[in-house]
């Protein structure tokens, strides 16, 4: 492995263990030629995904693009960080056992919701923002009518 500091190709492994879903092999890593420490995963890839847009263009799944995107609607969100990762990787098994090698964008983003929603109904209607292209709040106001995720003393008053 590469170091990412320093570009050294030879690094050595410290220490290696099972993530906590046991979907991955967490490495700490060691260069030795700058002292740099980092981390890496190793995950198993079933299948190879393609992602088919809305334009009609495939693209290869990005599982780093999930992660950011998941990640900036969670951010400030009282989530553990290794409940978020066990989250992805459930989405990525969901989309590996579909049996299908091109994906929709739109069912990532479904299923994406899903999650979310279980997960924090904060970072769900940040993503749903995005992911709807949102315009104003009217949109906003819709969709969580919608959903029933209104204010839940709203109706006492």
């Amino acid at each position: 492995m590469r170091c990412p500091f320093c570009g050294n190709p030879e690094t050595q492994v410290k220490d290696s263990r099972p993530s906590e879903d046991g979907a991955a092999i967490r490495r700490r890593r060691f260069c030795p030629q700058c002292e740099g420490r980092f981390t890496t995963f190793e995950r198993v890839q079933l299948r190879e995904l393609m992602v088919l847009k809305r334009s009609g263009r495939r693209l290869p799944f990005d599982r780093e693009k999930l992660e950011r995107s998941i990640s900036i609607a969670m951010r400030k969100r009282p989530v553990d960080a290794e409940r978020l990762d066990r989250t992805i990787s459930q989405i990525v098994r969901q989309l590996e056992s579909m049996g299908e090698t091109e994906i929709r964008s739109q069912t990532i983003g479904e299923l994406v919701m899903k999650h979310l929603k279980a997960l924090d109904e904060v970072g769900y209607v940040r993503y749903a923002s995005v992911y709807r292209d949102f315009r104003e709040t009217a949109d906003f106001a819709k969709f969580l009518g919608d959903e029933g995720l209104s204010d839940p003393d709203a109706e006492g008053r």
